[in-house]
């Protein structure tokens, strides 16, 4: 079994799969608060996974979780900082392998299915965006361009066919969604509102696992694409 953990944005996900298929799975408004909440809501999904299989397993350790997997962004730099920190002690502790997988490309994968290019895009702040683009080609899932921060008037400058733009899109970034399709016009299909659950993480996770790849607990690190900003106390008055 794998266990899935998608700590990138406010709403958290996490998923106990087989083979890549979910068994049990949990999303919850995180905001921020993914460092109290994560941990007790990862063993709360055991132990109902433990109750769904029925009820083998006498301890956590029991449901032999077989590797790890977790969302490496871009996304909040504390939310997938404790999504890493989290990951890597269980693959570490329980010397099982583990697997980052795009967050931009789990909001992608739903929408698979459809032939187009998918376009999934993700307020990056400062009037930016964090994209990159996806496509099933020759009944293979394929990243055609890496993840990366840019403007809405850059990306659809770039795209020259119909294109599938998704993404959670928040009260500001309906503003890019209404922007690109200004921009595309027909060429854009307008997918609001995706809930990137770990259920889609843990497919895309087990492929990995399959063609024989592991990330190095060691030195795995999240994918942030621009550094936080950091705001210098100011200094009081004397």
């Amino acid at each position: 079994m794998e266990l899935a953990i998608d700590t990138a944005t406010e709403i958290a996900s996490i998923a106990l799969s087989s083979a890549g298929k979910v068994e049990a799975e949990m999303s919850w408004p995180a905001g921020q608060n993914h460092t109290v909440e994560l941990i007790p809501n990862i063993l709360n999904l055991l132990q109902q996974a433990n109750i769904e299989l029925g009820g083998e397993a006498e301890s956590i350790c029991e449901l032999k979780i077989e590797a790890i997997i977790v969302s490496k962004g871009p996304g909040s730099f504390n939310g997938l900082r404790v999504g890493f920190a989290t990951a890597k002690g269980f693959a570490f502790g329980m010397d099982i392998p583990l697997v980052s997988v795009g967050t931009l490309e789990a909001e992608a994968f739903p929408h698979a299915q459809t032939g187009l290019p998918i376009c999934p895009v993700q307020d990056a702040g400062r009037g930016e965006i964090a994209t990159a683009l996806y496509q099933v080609e020759d009944r293979e899932w394929h990243q055609l361009i890496e993840e990366h921060i840019t403007t809405v008037e850059e990306l659809c400058e770039s795209i020259n066919s119909k294109t599938v733009f998704c993404g959670r899109f928040s009260e500001r970034s309906y503003d890019f969604a209404r922007r690109i399709e200004e921009l595309m016009e027909e060429k854009a299909v307008i997918l609001d509102n995706t809930f990137c659950r770990a259920g889609f993480l843990a497919e895309l996770g087990y492929r990995r696992l399959e063609r024989g790849e592991r990330d190095d607990v060691a030195t795995v690190q999240p994918l942030y694409l621009r550094h936080p900003s950091i705001t210098k106390p100011r200094r009081g008055k004397r």
